[in-house]
């Protein structure tokens, strides 16, 4: 039994010493945004759910006293921190699907509302009625499993509520990813509970399954970081860069390939007039509705934006009228996005296009010709009355 302890804990504090490192690369790292802070706070809680299971396996094993008070102390503290680990991760979840009203004190009250029932429920049970929660050998009741995985299902539906929808209409294929492994990471951990507490309670699954998840989910978060443009939740440069070195991403059978230029007139104007916060709602607005229209496209695309108020895609129509359709339905739809919001400006973009020719093209050349058709219409806005107006 003692051999059973060694192991049991050694993996927890190896568990509990990788969640560490990622808790001091967040902490070190200049990023303190909200989301980041409240994943922090889901490391903390699997950090002391691992202390506190490695404790658990000594009681379970032998190694320190057995009776009624450590059996129920033990089983109660880990369930108490596993409600608190599926709590922070909805808070976490709410934070990065940017839920409303997610900081408001009533919203967080409610959150907190099952955990307090939970623990309450558990310390009445335990001086009332504490057979409810442990039989004669000293191990769980199956009353007492079940409340176990009550409360936290609780949190996970809600996590799976939020990311789901958000998943369902995203197009960005890195956030999509992103949403997807939101909803599904509790379940998982969940899962590797079960099968820990019903096929092998001796055998650390659950700390196994978190740990590898954990480190799925942390790879893929940084990638995601390397990979979007932080402000309009577009793909940046370096993920174009990546795209394009791809040759088939660039040539699809049936399929012509277009490579769009795109900015802002006189972006600068808006800087200047409103400030740099108005400037970045401006990009907001764009980022936006691009992404809004090419929804009711289907032909294949890459967007991005390429830097400072420029952008681009990579798309593939059939044929060429596709495009002039698609261009004159971003610029309506951002004239109306401006109004709906009742901004003081009403945005015009400059956009050049130019088709990619295969083999004996380049991306970078065809770039190039996009870029100069970009200037030329630029020109044509400006002298023709169409460049951004301020109100």
């Amino acid at each position: 039994m003692s051999e059973y302890f060694i192991y049991y804990a050694t993996s927890n504090i190896v568990s509990c010493i990788i969640f560490g490192i990622m808790f001091a690369h967040d902490r070190l790292s200049v990023d303190k945004q909200e989301k980041q802070l409240k994943y922090d706070n889901a490391l903390i809680a699997f950090m002391l759910y691992f202390l506190s299971d490695a404790i658990w396996s000594g009681v379970d094993s032998g190694v320190f006293p057995v009776n009624t008070f450590t059996v129920l102390i033990t089983n109660s503290l880990n369930f108490i921190i596993m409600t608190a680990i599926t709590s922070s991760w909805l808070m976490y979840a709410m934070a990065v699907e940017q839920i409303p009203n997610r900081n408001k004190r009533s919203t967080k009250i409610l959150i907190f509302i099952p955990f307090f029932v939970s623990v309450v429920g558990v310390v009445i049970t335990y001086f009332c009625a504490p057979n409810l929660l442990i039989d004669e050998n000293f191990k769980n009741t199956n009353l007492y499993d079940a409340y176990l995985v009550s409360i936290p299902y609780i949190y996970i539906i809600a996590v799976i509520v939020y990311a789901m929808k958000k998943a369902i209409k995203e197009r960005n294929p890195i956030e999509k990813k992103n949403h997807l492994y939101i909803g599904f990471f509790p379940i998982m951990v969940l899962v590797g509970g079960l099968l820990q507490m019903i096929l092998m309670p001796q055998l650390p699954i659950f700390c196994f399954s978190c740990t590898i998840l954990m480190l799925i989910y942390y790879i893929q978060s940084i990638d995601a970081q390397v990979s979007i443009d932080p402000l309009t939740r577009l793909n940046n440069r370096g993920q174009l860069t990546r795209y394009v070195s791809q040759s088939s991403n660039l040539c699809i059978d049936g399929r012509k390939t277009f490579v769009i230029m795109m900015d802002i007139n006189d972006f600068k104007m808006i800087n200047d007039t409103y400030g740099h916060d108005e400037g970045d709602n401006a990009l907001i607005i764009v980022a936006g509705s691009l992404t809004t229209v090419l929804q009711n496209h289907s032909f294949p695309t890459f967007l991005g934006r390429y830097g400072g108020d420029e952008f681009v895609l990579i798309v593939h129509p059939v044929i060429e009228d596709e495009i002039k359709a698609f261009l004159n339905e971003i610029r309506e739809y951002i004239i109306q996005k401006c109004r709906d919001e009742k901004r003081p400006y009403i945005l015009s973009i400059g956009i050049g296009y130019d088709e990619f020719l295969g083999e004996q093209d380049t991306f970078s050349k065809c770039m190039q010709r996009a870029d100069r058709n970009l200037y030329h219409d630029k020109e044509y806005c400006k002298n023709n009355g169409k460049s951004t107006i301020c109100k």
